[in-house]
Formats: structure tokens, C-alpha cells, sequence
């Protein structure tokens, strides 16, 4: 969309724009980035994202197992089940144009009893009826087989070779990235606090000012049930389901080869084991119902339950060390479907109830929100495409920077590493520092470029990153 519109704005501080808004869309994590970037492709609307935080991608969408997921055993003929099916094709192919790290490594979901192994005819036709016909049952010779360091007394899995691993962070900034880039105002900071109707229009009442706009999307996450209240709906609850994760060292991702999981709950996947993009290997999450919205601390008792059903899948791993400890949030609701409505006579569309197969559908959720507001009366007319964005390399199987000697031929900061646990250069802190979404705090920009996430979580590097954030290599806002 050459020349379509000026580049938005990214406004962390100060006074807010005066200006009315065809869209707003309340919250900027991968969801609500999605449908930002979808509205951007038209070339009408003026679009506002709103957060509360002050970056992208700061709440569920930052703790998540980071699973590009095939839908197998999503709930068939449900919202979920068609736009994870839907979305899963999307952002593959999104990822490889814009260098999200994506690594198919497939999915094995292993029986350790007989009413596990019992259970996986029904989860191989519950793939079939969900679109998904790769899966197949393997017996224990063949676990084995693939999977040398697995604890004892697996019965068989169910093979799911369409399962990745990606780059949750990366993905939600691609987002935003290209939404402020073609026109989309990124206003962080601003807690929606009230709703009105003035004029025809949504004014929402904020900690940094008014936002005003002729259209509204809740795609608020966690709180989507509170700005859904806000304007005047009950439809669901979002109860925070609080899952725990282990990060273990790079040394350990000799030992899987797959994304290890259980057989499902009603409560979620259960506890996996999966390697990440990132070189690590990840063990988790519990699913802990909880009341507060902020409660993402980790427990002895969380950390203790993880580490006991990681010795029965993989027993070697507990010999390695564990690099970080994590918590994230899951919007579950008292459904099992999203909750995704439009509200004509409001103007609105309500995004809710987004568990963690949100990433994956996020592409998919934004196209069907964009039809449900032309379906509203948004004027969306000659769609165009969004230039491309390529975003920096952070997955380890990817030719990253330190490694590349064109580049530091061309721009010695290439070489210059900062970061030496994950191998971040200066040129990669600087990039990020000048983005057109950059960070605004230390770990904003360790999800841009890995600096202070290894083993020593910043001891030896921490006071260089900082010096670099705060000194002005780039704009930390605008």
C-alpha cells in the first residue's frame, strides 16, 4: 500500500492526539495488533490501538508456550477450531516473509497408562474431523526410537508432525510494526477506564486523556470482560488461568526432539516439554484458575509440580540447569469457544475469551473481526497489501548477526557482541533502540533482540544493556 497514508505515531507520554478515530482497538497484544494490521491494509480508516501497558504484546501475549499449533484437538465445528485451521496457514506463511522464527518440529502426544493409550482413537478422529489428517498413532518402539532420552513406560503417542515452535514476541511486533507503519496511532499507557457515547461516537475516558472514534474492538485479553461491562454487556467472565514455565539452559536441547505432550484435560494441553526458537528447552505450564488479573508471580509448589512431571517425561532434563522462571495468564472464560460478537447498534466488536491458541488464530481472528465491522457499517473497500516488514533474526537456527560477516563488513556494531550468554551485538541493541515500535524498557527490548535472557539473566551484561537504553542509541519513544 504505497503512499497510502502517513506512518502513525507510537505515543507513550504526554497529551493525546485531538482526533477522531474511525477504529479503536483496545489492546495491543497479538490479537489486537492482528486486527490493527488487518484495518490497515484499507484504505479508509484512521485506526487507534490502545493499551494500557507501555508496549506491545505485555500480557498474555508475552508468556505463552509459543506453539504454532494445527488445531488437531480444538473443540470441532467451534470458532476456535476454524480460525486456528485457518490461522495456522496464515501466519506460516506470514512468518517466512517476515523472518519470524518459526521450527516445525512436530508434536508427539504421549500415553504413559492404558486409558491414556485408550484415548487416542478419539484424538486421532477428533484431528480428522478438525481438517487435520497427518496425525497417526505410533506404538512404543517408535516412541522410543524418536525420542532416546524419554522416561520409561511410554505406551504409544500420537503423532502430530504439523506442530511448530515460534517467536510469540516477534510476532505480535511484526504486527504492530506494520499497522503503525501504514497509519495506525499506537497509544500506550492509556487504561481504558470509562466508555461513552458522544456525538456518534465512542469516547473512551483513559488515564492519559480521551479517546474518540466512530468504531470500537475489544480485544482487551484478560480485561476484555471488563471493557465488555463498560459497555453495558455480561456475556462472559474471564477468569486468569495462571500457567508457570521452567526455561532450561541451551545445553539441554540435545535431549528433545519433539514438542512432548500429554493427553489433554479439560483444564488445557497439561504440562509439555518443547524446545524453543530460541535454543532452550521449555517445561510447563501448570493451569492454575486464579481471581487476580496481575498475579503472574511463580511458586515453590508450581515449580516443585512441574519439576516432578518432568522427570517421568524426560528424566535427564532435571540434571540440567534452569535458566528462568515464568508465569503467564490465560483468558479462559466460563465457555469453551471464543467469545467473538459484534454489537450493531453499539458499533463494536468484542473479541474475548482468546486462550493460547490466540497466537496462532490471530491472523484469522483479525480477517473475521474485519468482516464483522463491515457487517456493522465500517466502510472497508479496496484492500490493499502492507508493505513488507522483515524483522530482525532472534531464533537460533537462523542466521543471526554475530555469525554473518557481510554484515559486519558493512557495519562493524554487527560484530561488537553485548550480550555474550545469547550472542546480541550492539548493532542489534541499536536497530531495536530506532525501530519503529522500540522498546521502553529492558524487557521490552530483551523480546526484540535476546539481550539478558541466558544463562545469566543480565549479571555479567545487564549494566551495557541498560547504559545503551537509556543513552540515546536510538528513540526509546516518540
Amino acid at each position: 500500500m504505497t503512499g497510502a497514508r502517513a506512518e502513525g505515531r507510537v505515543l507513550r507520554r504526554g497529551a493525546l492526539p485531538d482526533t477522531a478515530y474511525d477504529v479503536c482497538v483496545v489492546g495491543a497484544g497479538v490479537v489486537g495488533s492482528a486486527i490493527a494490521r488487518e484495518l490497515a491494509r484499507y484504505p479508509g480508516p484512521r485506526i487507534a490501538v490502545v493499551d494500557a501497558a507501555d508496549d506491545v504484546g505485555e500480557g498474555t501475549s508475552k508468556a505463552n508456550t509459543a506453539i504454532l499449533h494445527t488445531g488437531f484437538d480444538a473443540v470441532p465445528g467451534s470458532l476456535e477450531a476454524r480460525l486456528v485451521r485457518e490461522g495456522r496457514g496464515l501466519l506460516a506463511a506470514y512468518a517466512a516473509e517476515a523472518g519470524i522464527p518459526v521450527e516445525p518440529v512436530g508434536a508427539l502426544l504421549v500415553a504413559w497408562d492404558e486409558e491414556q493409550r485408550a484415548a487416542l482413537p478419539g484424538l486421532l478422529e477428533k484431528a480428522a474431523r478438525n481438517g487435520y489428517d497427518a496425525a497417526r498413532i505410533i506404538g512404543p518402539d517408535e516412541v522410543a526410537a524418536r525420542e532416546p532420552h524419554l522416561g520409561p513406560g511410554a505406551l504409544g503417542a500420537l503423532d502430530v508432525p504439523g506442530e511448530s515452535v515460534i517467536c510469540p514476541w516477534t510476532t505480535t511486533l511484526a504486527y504492530a510494526t506494520q499497522a503503525v507503519r501504514a497509519g495506525a496511532d499506537l497509544l500506550l499507557g492509556c487504561r481504558v477506564e470509562r466508555i461513552d457515547e458522544a456525538e456518534g461516537l465512542h469516547v473512551l475516558r483513559t488515564g492519559r486523556g480521551v479517546v474518540r472514534a466512530r468504531y470500537l474492538v475489544n480485544a482487551a485479553g484478560l480485561h476484555a470482560d471488563t471493557v465488555d461491562r463498560l459497555l453495558g454487556h455480561d456475556d462472559f467472565t474471564v477468569t486468569p488461568r495462571r500457567g508457570q514455565l521452567l526455561v532450561f539452559d541451551k545445553l539441554a536441547r540435545g535431549l528433545v526432539r519433539h514438542i512432548l505432550l500429554p493427553v489433554p484435560t479439560a483444564l488445557g494441553k497439561g504440562v509439555l516439554v518443547a524446545p524453543t526458537v530460541y535454543g532452550n528447552v521449555l517445561l510447563g505450564p501448570t493451569a492454575e484458575d486464579l481471581d487476580d488479573k496481575t498475579a503472574t508471580g511463580s511458586t515453590a509448589e508450581g515449580i516443585a509440580g512441574l519439576r516432578e512431571k518432568g522427570r517421568r517425561v524426560l528424566p535427564a532434563l532435571l540434571d540440567e540447569e534452569v535458566t528462568a522462571v515464568y508465569a503467564g495468564l490465560r483468558a479462559a472464560t466460563e465457555h469453551e469457544d471464543y467469545r467473538i460478537s459484534a454489537h450493531e447498534e453499539q458499533r463494536c466488536v468484542t473479541v474475548g475469551g482468546i486462550r493460547s491458541t490466540g497466537l496462532t488464530a490471530s491472523l484469522a481472528i483479525a480477517a473475521h473481526v474485519a468482516g464483522l465491522l463491515g457487517g456493522v457499517g465500517l466502510d472497508l473497500k479496496d484492500p490493499g497489501e502492507l508493505e513488507p516488514v522483515r524483522m530482525p533474526t532472534i531464533g537460533e537456527a537462523f542466521p543471526r548477526p554475530y555469525r554473518r560477516a557481510d554484515l559486519i563488513a558493512a557495519d562493524p556494531a554487527y560484530g561488537t557482541v553485548v550480550c555474550h550468554c545469547e550472542r546480541v551485538t550492539r548493532g542489534e541493541i541499536r536497530d531495536a533502540l530506532a525501530s519503529t515500535v522500540p522498546p521502553a524498557s529492558l524487557e521490552g527490548l530483551r523480546r526484540r533482540t535476546r539481550a539478558r535472557g541466558g544463562r545469566c539473566q543480565g549479571f555479567s551484561c545487564g549494566a551495557e544493556v541498560r547504559s545503551l537504553l537509556e543513552g540515546g542509541e536510538g528513540p526509546v519513544s516518540r
